[in-house]
C-alpha cells in the first residue's frame, strides 16, 4: 500500500513539472523584444490589483506603462483592458482606462472587458467578444508564459511583452508557486475542454470604438 501511495506521488508529481515546463515552452516562443513584435489588431492588459483609491498596484502600473509604449509606437491601434469588474467596490478595468486615458489615449481606443476573471477567460473573451486574431499580450513574465500559451490553444495569434520593470518583492515566491498549478489547470482548460467563460455577451469587434464598453 505505501509502495503504490509512493508511485502515485511521484507520478503525480512528475506529471505536474511536465505540464508546467511544456506550457512555459510553448509560451517562451512567442515571447519578444518589442522591436520584434508584429502589428497586431489590439494590446490585452490583463488586470491586477487596484486600491480602494483607484490607484494601480505597482504590478499593474508596469503592465499599463508597457502597453502605451507599445500604442504610441503603432503596435496595435486598440488597448483592451481586461480584469475583475465583479463587484460594485472594485474594479480593475476603470482604473486601468482612467490610467491610459490619463496618458491622453483616446477614449475610443480603450476596450474594457469587465469579465476578465482569470487569464483563460479574457483571452477567450478577446476572442469571441472583440474578434481579435492577432494579439499582443501585456503581464509579468511569470504570468504571460500561460497566458500566450492559452491564446495561442484558443487559435489566436498571440505574442507576449515582458512587463517586469521592477523587483516586487518576496510576493512574487508566493506567484511563482500558485502559478505552477494555474499552468496545470489552464492546459486542460484550454487545449482539451475550452469552457465558455462564466459570462459572454454581445459581440463588440475591437475594430470599433471602445466607448461601447463603457458601463
Amino acid at each position: 500500500m505505501v509502495t503504490r501511495l509512493f508511485i502515485a506521488v511521484v507520478v503525480l508529481g512528475i506529471s505536474v513539472y511536465g505540464i508546467n515546463k511544456y506550457v512555459s515552452q510553448v509560451g517562451a516562443r512567442y515571447i519578444m523584444d518589442e522591436q520584434f513584435i508584429p502589428k497586431a489588431d489590439a494590446i490585452l492588459v490583463l488586470g491586477a490589483y487596484v486600491f480602494p483609491d483607484g490607484t494601480v498596484s505597482y504590478m499593474l502600473d508596469d503592465r499599463l506603462s508597457v502597453a502605451y509604449d507599445l500604442y504610441k509606437e503603432g503596435k496595435a491601434d486598440k488597448i483592451i483592458v481586461s480584469g475583475d469588474h465583479g463587484q460594485k467596490d472594485y474594479d480593475e478595468v476603470h482604473a486601468m482606462k482612467q490610467y491610459l486615458v490619463n496618458k491622453n489615449i483616446p477614449a475610443k481606443d480603450i476596450f474594457m472587458d469587465h469579465a476578465g476573471f482569470n487569464t483563460y477567460q479574457s483571452v477567450y473573451r478577446a476572442r469571441d467578444i472583440f474578434k481579435v486574431k492577432k494579439l499582443i499580450i501585456v503581464t509579468q513574465e511569470y504570468h504571460l508564459l500561460r497566458a500566450v500559451f492559452d491564446a495561442r490553444e484558443l487559435g489566436i495569434e498571440a505574442y507576449g511583452l515582458k512587463a517586469d520593470m521592477h523587483d516586487y518583492g518576496i510576493v512574487m515566491n508566493s506567484y511563482l508557486v500558485r502559478e505552477i498549478a494555474a499552468r496545470n489547470k489552464d492546459f486542460f482548460l484550454a487545449t482539451f475542454i475550452q469552457p465558455e467563460p462564466k459570462f459572454l455577451g454581445d459581440e463588440i469587434p475591437v475594430n470599433g470604438d471602445g466607448r461601447a464598453t463603457e458601463d
